[in-house]
């Protein structure tokens, strides 16, 4: 491990962290309304607007001061020169040793800085994409390939996945790309039985060819293939790997010309950028997969060239740290009004909670104030039957992002209307609320009795000021998707460097895997290691239940 490039700066001892706190007392006696009564260009000045982005900040509970202490904040913590550090390739992430690549991975492929690495798998992807999608790669019995399995976990998964379906408008028309990540047989034998072996090509994605949850899978996939076959000669016909370990996938029997690399550089869940990025060129097409790098691309160079106080991602991680550090906001719901894109709040879950679910800084001391909190959220009306109410009558203030494009894919504008409806509607209500006495006034009205209307008020009274934003785009393209992903992924970033953490490891997850391994002999009936009571209580019992033990 290296030291951080990074200065520590522990951000509760600035004083401008104190003077957040004293304004969130403030502030927190404020209703949102009152802001927009004192600024009649409240709503205009709280507009951003970047690689085809919009930022609608005007329903937080934030003024000039406010902002000027976020971004003097910000400053403090030398935001500027860690958004040099990242994109000039310095080892920021220190305790592995690394630095971090994948904003490297989206520029233009005829740019004089892309690394030539990067530019030979962009031009692989594509020709793997057009022999596939042409029909020209033919199975084992010389048909032509009509289905991918994308195996993989994480970030080989959930990013590709999410934006393969969020681009679902634009799939190729024939050929159809499944995924399979869970260790449980379960998942990818449903995918299997749907399948035939000899038209299904097999990408196995993982850079350390070790987790165990994608060779599992792989094997199964193998045997599948090879059992249909009659041979294990087909392997070469029907699995493509990327991974960082050429020589692992050799083993596995994986012809080295369907082998693309990985860059250690590159975190699992920021890698939909690389040439994990194939399965959704294959689901669409090597041009929109283009496009997707070119959205992101633009809102990496509005993050680095920007003026401070325009940065679209730094904006979103302050008023984010404003509600964590200085409310006392435990989760965030991303909600996306948009049904392509149901599964964007599950890819952010990893990219948040992964990368900033920290409790030690920068010098590997304990942190005496919030850092990450929960991500969750679902897509557009589904969520409003399930989970709204907490958002409007429950004890938490739960700060909202809605995501809303602003045209159908299916040229059904005026059902999709609906949707645009709901989402302002939602967003309204969290802001506006109404009162028990405007409800009371608002039954008898309707001919309710006053002693009822007024206990019933009690029940139908929402709160309000509760705060939200609404990014908006004109329509959800490949492009806008990548500028979407990058912004999250600069937020998540400013983030940790604010709260002094090192967002790009993720040893919290590596535990319970080397647990795994010590207790998987135990449940296989043969000695293990195992210290814990509860967990050899746990596996004698499963033991027993499979009539496996005395």
């Amino acid at each position: 491990m290296i030291k951080s490039p990074l200065t520590p700066i522990n951000p509760s001892q600035l004083n401008v962290w104190s003077a957040l706190q004293a304004a969130a007392l403030v502030a927190q006696k404020r209703h949102l309304k009152a802001y927009f009564s004192e600024s009649e260009n409240r709503f205009q000045s709280l507009q951003y607007r970047a690689a085809g982005l919009t930022l609608d900040l005007s329903r937080h509970h934030i003024d000039d001061n406010i902002t000027s202490l976020l971004l003097s904040l910000a400053k403090q913590c030398n935001i500027e020169k860690a958004i040099e550090a990242q994109l000039s390739g310095q080892h920021i992430n220190f305790t592995e040793d690394r630095p971090v690549l994948h904003t490297q991975q989206r520029l233009p492929i005829n740019s004089d800085t892309i690394n030539p690495e990067v530019r030979k798998v962009r031009e692989k992807i594509r020709a793997i994409t057009e022999k596939v999608q042409t029909r020209q790669w033919l199975g084992y019995s010389g048909k032509p390939i009509e289905d991918v399995i994308n195996i993989g976990i994480g970030g080989s998964d959930l990013g590709p996945r999410m934006a393969t379906e969020a681009l679902q408008h634009l799939h190729h028309p024939t050929l159809k790309v499944h995924f399979s990540a869970n260790i449980d047989p379960s998942d990818l034998r449903q995918t299997l039985e749907k399948l035939k072996p000899e038209t299904t090509l097999i990408i196995v994605a993982s850079k350390s060819w070790s987790t165990l949850e994608t060779l599992s899978n792989a094997t199964t996939a193998k045997q599948w293939i090879c059992d249909a076959a009659s041979n294990d000669s087909c392997i070469a016909q029907h699995f493509i790997a990327i991974s960082s370990r050429p020589e692992l996938c050799q083993q596995f029997g994986i012809d080295p010309v369907n082998i693309l690399p990985m860059d250690d550089g590159i975190g699992g869940r920021y890698s939909l950028w690389s040439a994990v990025g194939l399965s959704i060129a294959l689901s669409t097409s090597a041009d929109v997969f283009e496009e997707l790098l070119n959205g992101a691309h633009q809102m990496d160079r509005h993050f680095a060239t920007s003026p401070i106080d325009n940065k679209l991602p730094l904006l979103l991680a302050l008023i984010e740290i404003w509600y964590v550090n200085f409310w006392g906001a435990k989760s965030i719901a991303t909600l996306p009004y948009n049904h392509d894109l149901r599964l964007f709040p599950d890819f952010l879950q990893q990219l948040t909670m992964e990368s900033n679910g920290k409790s030690v800084d920068r010098e590997g001391k304990l942190i005496d104030y919030d850092t990450c909190p929960v991500e969750w959220g679902s897509a557009g009306t589904i969520g409003q039957h399930s989970f709204h109410q907490l958002l409007h009558q429950g004890t938490q203030m739960i700060p909202v992002d809605f995501i809303l494009p602003l045209k159908s894919p299916t040229g059904n504008q005026a059902q999709y209307n609906h949707l645009i409806s709901n989402c302002l509607a939602q967003s309204q209500a969290l802001m506006d609320g109404v009162s028990a006495q405007t409800m009371a006034k608002k039954l008898i009205k309707e001919g309710s009795v006053r002693t009822e209307a007024q206990q019933l008020a009690a029940h139908k009274a929402i709160p309000g000021n509760r705060p939200s934003t609404i990014i908006s785009m004109a329509s959800l393209t490949p492009s806008t998707l990548g500028a979407l992903i990058a912004l999250y992924e600069h937020k998540v970033f400013c983030q940790g460097i604010i709260w002094n953490i090192n967002s790009f490891d993720q040893w919290g997850v590596e535990l319970g895997k080397v647990i795994s391994k010590d207790i998987y002999p135990g449940v296989m009936g043969a000695s293990a290691n195992m210290e814990n009571p509860a967990t050899a209580a746990s596996v004698a019992e499963y033991l027993a239940l499979l009539g496996g033990s005395d």
